[in-house]
């Protein structure tokens, strides 16, 4: 691991490890979109899927529903103290919790038959190589969702900065990003109440 991403795999712990045990109670109003942002996967009975940077595992709960009691749910996140706020809430009973660096997850190719993101993009160090990543993972085919319950302007608003044209979740950003890590995207959607994009694994 370089110098480069040891210093902001650090600096992700430790915003995240300050906010852990608030982090649900600050946007207890979350879950439907949550829900209708999973539904975009296509799940079925019996699949497999990751949430990489689970965080405290809001996302669990629907993808279990989706992918029923004979499905795989994984949820991987780098900092200990947000998995342990998605055990206080119970959230590893719809999942398995794995501490894990999305730049490196402790799995086998083509394991995956789909891949949720809630609000990971941004904190990716490197982002081309982690996407990568997450491509291999699963099967060619299959569906990565990058997800924000809010969108990309009220984001800003809400953290009292503005959009500036190097926004990785810019559309005109993001779908060559994708594209050079082995995804094509699909469908964009960035609005005040959600921001998604979905993008297949390319064969």
């Amino acid at each position: 691991m370089s110098d480069d991403h040891t210093h902001v795999h650090t600096h992700v712990q430790e915003f995240f490890t300050a906010r852990a045990a608030g982090w649900d109670a600050r946007f207890p109003d979350d879950g439907p979109a949550y829900a209708t942002a999973v539904s975009g996967l296509g799940l079925r009975e019996g699949d497999r899927v990751l949430d990489a940077g689970c965080g405290t595992g809001r996302a669990l709960p629907p993808l279990r529903a989706a992918v029923g009691a004979s499905g795989l749910v994984l949820g991987a996140d780098v900092t200990p103290a947000m998995l342990q706020a998605a055990v206080r809430a119970g959230r590893d009973r719809d999942g398995r919790l794995l501490l894990a660096d999305v730049a490196a997850l402790p799995l086998g190719a083509g394991a995956l038959d789909a891949v949720f993101a809630a609000g990971l993009i941004a904190h990716l160090p490197r982002p081309a190589d982690d996407l990568r990543e997450l491509g291999r993972v699963v099967r060619p085919g299959v569906t990565l969702a990058l997800f924000h319950p809010v969108g990309r302007a009220a984001l800003a608003a809400r953290q009292g900065r503005r959009i500036t044209p190097d926004d990785l979740r810019a559309r005109p950003n993001l779908g060559p990003l994708l594209a050079r890590s082995g995804w094509r995207m699909t469908s964009y959607v960035d609005e005040d109440a959600r921001f998604l994009a979905l993008a297949v694994r390319e064969a």
